[in-house]
């Protein structure tokens, strides 16, 4: 073999070495990115996202099944076009639609299938099931009058909750005390049935000790009425007891605290709940048994009952997850989504926990805003800062704003209603001025201030929750009779010209042309005397 020869062999070996190491980046990166992907909570899309994920979807599967996909249709634009109604008959209107299609809000089912499908079919299958879900709830974001709540659109994540399903014995449903149907998926209830109709489900109702007692009584009533499963919970108190730590203000009312003679309004600690959940699952298992119901082969080999956790993002599922097991084993922040794949975890020989990324489930809501508010879409992507702190506004008493803020609102003018809340406006500029927030242009910085709001209502700094929806159909009626036998104040012009005033005070106006004019007086020369 001659000099030549061997130069030539060894540049192909070079050649074909660095060729292989190119392809193997090249790998690296398409399966990194592949792992970037089904880690990432997608709960909103934009028009091209939509139209490139439709394409996708309609071509792999007329691929498939040579059948063609129709396009999701999904309608980003939640206004509504009909006009010449009041707010209040729009109202009942969106109601009635709600409650007519209420059944169509269901998470995704997992297809049925066999250990013996390849890895690609059980794929198939299931991204044809999820392409059909969308296309279901698409159709209801057609209608006008019904406004969908952004909604779990990653299928690995819905992946995470089927196996959690599957996996457990109970379904912990964590939800917070405040609002707790808000983050409850009757659904979801159901399906667990659908999988095993011995599984149960329990809400987990967290940041108990944010309620007064009397309002805890009336949702246990509310609760045992409807024969759903419920627990009152604080994963900070029982957070902060387990480490030694003094609790902050807002979480230490005397009027909150755990001390009471009935069981079912008191506020579980960590022993107890630990108990509570082992007791509960192990009835499950029992139940099973007793019916002769045969059990899988992964469920005859374990010795543990398995209790798995779901709910929306922060609602406290990793700090209860946390609490339960005595240290710190998931991540906990107050950005929503902060778990991305399910764990399980053994807390003892007879009980294991299993914990579910943060689900935001399909439900019915007047707007995004209420989302934002509730901390289930993160703070930060907030683009309208005056809609999200309405609805602070709204929920928390003008009195209570006024005291742990330290400020005094603007009252209402004569002529309004001495009962209606402050504006988002009147809040964030009073904020500013107490705290001195000036953006770069010498406006008020309303967009920190509502930031630091929303942070305080989320946390529990700002009062706030929900009555039972008997009793709260029963405030609203109290209200409207209030308000129909108040006097009909008439507005005068007087009061109109004093407002405009108060409005051209308030934006610079009137005081520059006063200020114009005296500058003029002062300027101007004397006449000479003859």
């Amino acid at each position: 073999m001659g000099k030549n020869e061997k130069t030539s062999l060894g540049r192909a070996l070079v050649k074909h070495h660095n060729h292989m190491i190119q392809e193997t980046k090249e790998k690296g990166k398409y399966y990194n990115n592949q792992n970037k992907k089904v880690l990432e909570s997608v709960t909103e899309v934009s028009d091209i996202d939509a139209i490139i994920e439709q394409a996708e979807e309609a071509e792999r599967l007329f691929a498939i099944h040579h059948d063609s996909a129709t396009p999701v249709p999904i309608n980003l634009d939640t206004g509504s076009s009909s006009s010449g109604i009041t707010a209040k008959e729009w109202k009942e209107q969106r109601m009635r639609e709600e409650a007519l299609h209420a059944s169509s809000l269901q998470v995704p089912r997992r297809p049925h299938w066999t250990p013996k499908m390849n890895v690609e079919q059980l794929d198939a299958n299931e991204k044809q099931a999820f392409l059909t879900w969308r296309r279901k709830l698409a159709s209801l974001e057609e209608n006008e009058k019904l406004v969908l709540t952004p909604f779990e659109k990653n299928l690995d994540i819905w992946r995470q909750l089927w196996r959690v399903l599957e996996r457990s014995d109970l379904i912990v449903m964590v939800v917070d005390a405040r609002d707790p149907l808000f983050y409850r998926c009757p659904d979801l209830e159901a399906y667990a049935r659908e999988i095993d109709e011995h599984k149960k489900t329990m809400l987990l109702v967290n940041k108990a000790d944010l309620l007064p007692s009397y309002v805890r009584e009336k949702w246990a009533e509310y609760f045992s009425r409807n024969n759903i499963l419920f627990v009152f919970w604080s994963a900070k108190a029982a957070t902060a007891t387990l480490e030694g730590k003094p609790l902050k203000e807002q979480w230490k009312s005397p009027d909150t605290s755990q001390k009471t003679d009935d069981p079912a309004v008191k506020v579980y600690g960590r022993d107890e709940l630990l108990d509570r959940l082992k007791l509960e699952a192990l009835e499950i298992v029992k139940t099973r048994k007793s019916r002769g119901v045969s059990a899988t082969s992964a469920e005859s080999q374990r010795e543990q009952v398995v209790v798995g956790f779901v709910g929306y993002p922060n609602v406290g599922k990793s700090s209860t997850i946390n609490a339960l097991v005595g240290q710190k084993r998931t991540g906990v922040t107050s950005t929503p989504g902060k778990t991305k794949h399910f764990q399980t975890l053994i807390i003892s020989e007879e009980l294991m926990l299993c914990d579910c990324p943060g689900l935001v489930f399909p439900s019915f809501s007047s707007s995004r805003y209420e989302m934002i508010a509730s901390g289930v879409l993160p703070i930060d992507r907030m683009t309208e800062h005056r809609e999200a702190v309405k609805v602070v506004a709204e929920c928390v008493p003008r009195q209570a704003i006024e005291d742990v803020y330290n400020i005094s609102l603007p009252k209402p003018k004569t002529y309004e209603p001495q009962s209606r809340p402050p504006l988002a406006s009147e809040l964030l500029r009073t904020y500013c001025l107490s705290r001195g927030y000036v953006a770069a242009s010498g406006l008020p910085d309303e967009t920190r201030a509502a930031r630091q709001i929303l942070k305080d209502y989320i946390d529990g700094k700002l009062p706030h929750f929900s009555m039972p929806p008997e009793m709260a159909q029963d405030d609203e009626n109290e209200t409207a009779e209030t308000q129909e036998e108040a006097p009909d104040v008439g507005l005068g012009l007087d009061q109109v010209l004093d407002d405009l005033s108060s409005f051209d005070l308030a934006n610079g106006l009137g005081s520059s042309k006063k200020k114009q004019v005296e500058s003029h007086k002062q300027h101007k020369k004397p006449h000479k005397k003859k």
